[in-house]
């Protein structure tokens, strides 16, 4: 029975044509990659079109499956990968100024203070390097080692955590200089 099928068998049947083998696979980790896209893009509804985008190119992907690491492992990388294109994408956007109205009318809407800071952390969020974005999303977002991290974004272990330590870093720059124009 599939049920109990592992993933990376799973990917084998569905590299040689198996629709319910493929369907199982992301019956099983939708979640997880829909989890990815939002910690990486920082907005629900861009999150939910990555992660229908990747549904649908990944019958073609998965045939770069090469069994080499656990399948969540690869399915992470093509997230992660998917993520840094789309973020190259919203970049042009928001050089036309596309961004700042969508954040403008965010603030406008938020009532609460707990809003207030969801938004302030989406803000300075998108002021780091698509490469922490990515780290910080599997770092905390999805409570993944360091270690683990390094493997999935084919870095090494002291890399992420650099990456994180500047993460910190940055984001206490943002605070101070926010704290220092009130």
């Amino acid at each position: 029975m599939l049920m109990q099928t592992s993933d990376e068998d799973l990917a084998g049947l569905a590299q040689n044509g198996d629709a319910d083998a493929f369907s199982l696979l992301l019956t099983r980790h939708y979640d997880l990659i829909f989890r990815l896209a939002f910690r990486c893009l920082g907005r629900r509804d861009a999150a939910e079109d990555l992660a229908q985008d990747i549904c649908a190119a990944l019958p073609a992907k998965i045939i770069g499956f090469r069994g080499e690491a656990r399948f969540t492992t690869w399915l992470y990388r093509v997230v992660a990968n998917a993520a840094t294109d789309r973020l190259r994408q919203q970049r042009s956007r928001q050089k036309a100024g596309f961004a700042w109205g969508e954040t403008e009318q965010l603030r406008r809407e938020s009532a609460t203070e707990k809003q207030a800071e969801l938004i302030w952390l989406e803000q300075a969020m998108q002021r780091l390097t698509p490469e922490l974005r990515q780290t910080v999303a599997l770092v905390l977002g999805d409570d993944l080692s360091h270690a683990e991290a390094a493997k999935i974004l084919d870095l090494s272990e002291g890399t992420i955590s650099w990456r994180m330590s500047k993460v910190r870093e940055t984001l206490r720059r943002i605070a101070k200089e926010e704290e220092a124009i009130r």
